[in-house]
């Protein structure tokens, strides 16, 4: 189990009502996997549950990043330890400016904090990447940003970051065909043998732009089907209802 985020059997209430019903997955280094499903189908709750927001309830199961078992750790120590959630509703934090707050973040990760020259070079050059205006990097976090800004914030973070597993919650929803191509590229640029990116979503746009390698499709907190980037295509031309509502029913 080393070299994998790892997900045993799941089950995760928010509110006192079960949502994760008995999740059991694998994301190992080098892969892209996606998480595909209708609305509702609880693709969110199980982003923010591998993150540790403390709204959702683990009732059994683990997670286990590395071999290691985090089902308990805060989400501070989770991203100290590589793991990356990059928001399907990025919020707004007025005072914050996006350079401040991405300075602090990469510090909280180092032995030596980098440099204030050294991070306004790197920075440059990952908004550079994005096509991102320079002057986005004074502003306040996602205030008065469209919803296209918002995510390339978001995959700027990641670039900055550099996460061992991302996790990136529909950060393909309400782009443009312009913008997605660029956020897909930004992904892409991350890609290697040392991390595992995770793309949850119920569009097929980004895979025009970046192939998953396994497919896992949900339906009322279970997953209900899995294959490889041909099932995300056949989801494409028939849509979700020819999605057998059984749990891991594997289909290649």
């Amino acid at each position: 189990m080393t070299n994998k985020l790892v997900v045993e059997d799941l089950y995760v209430s928010v509110n006192g009502k079960m949502i994760i019903k008995g999740i059991t997955l694998e994301l190992s280094k080098g892969e892209v996997v996606a998480i595909m499903g209708p609305n509702g189908s609880g693709k969110s709750t199980l982003a923010n549950t591998l993150m540790g927001h403390p709204k959702y309830k683990i009732e059994k199961g683990r997670i286990l990043l590395n071999g290691e078992d985090i089902t308990n750790l805060p989400t501070h120590e989770r991203s100290r330890k590589g793991l990356f959630l990059s928001f399907q509703y990025p919020a707004e934090i007025s005072g914050v400016t996006l350079t401040n707050f991405l300075r602090t973040a990469v510090n909280a990760r180092r032995k030596e904090p980098v440099s204030v020259v050294d991070f306004h070079k790197l920075i440059k050059a990952k908004m550079k990447l994005l096509n991102m205006d320079e002057q986005f990097r004074k502003r306040y976090i996602n205030e008065g940003f469209s919803g296209g800004e918002k995510k390339r914030a978001e995959i700027l973070q990641m670039m900055v970051l550099e996460p061992t597993y991302a996790i990136l919650d529909e950060t393909d929803s309400g782009l443009d065909v312009d913008a997605l191509k660029v956020v897909a590229e930004g992904i892409n640029t991350l890609k290697s043998s040392e991390r595992g990116i995770m793309l949850i979503t119920h569009y097929c746009r980004i895979f025009d732009y970046i192939m998953p390698d396994k497919v896992f499709v949900m339906s009322d907190g279970r997953i209900v089907r899995t294959g490889g980037s041909g099932l995300a295509r056949e989801i494409e031309k028939h849509g979700f209802d020819i999605i057998p509502k059984q749990k891991q029913n594997n289909t290649q």
